[in-house]
């Protein structure tokens, strides 16, 4: 018989972060989850706000209301 493998002590949770946040911490979270930078994340939202038509801008929002705070 074998044993199970060990759960992970810490999984990953996606958080808005309260500590490098411009406006409400969401591009701050996503890049800290997903392991790049920042700034990447805020220049690709931003121009993808823009080309988009406002589209990245409501999931923003919704990002917003929806990713607890850390």
């Amino acid at each position: 018989m074998s044993t199970p493998p060990p759960a992970p002590s810490n999984p990953k949770r996606l958080v808005r972060r309260r500590d490098d946040r411009m406006v409400a911490g969401v591009c701050s979270g996503v890049a800290a989850y997903l392991g790049v930078d920042v700034t990447l994340v805020r220049l690709l939202t931003v121009i993808g706000a823009i080309i988009s038509f406002g589209t990245v801008a409501i999931a923003y929002l919704v990002g917003w209301v929806l990713i607890p705070e850390e």
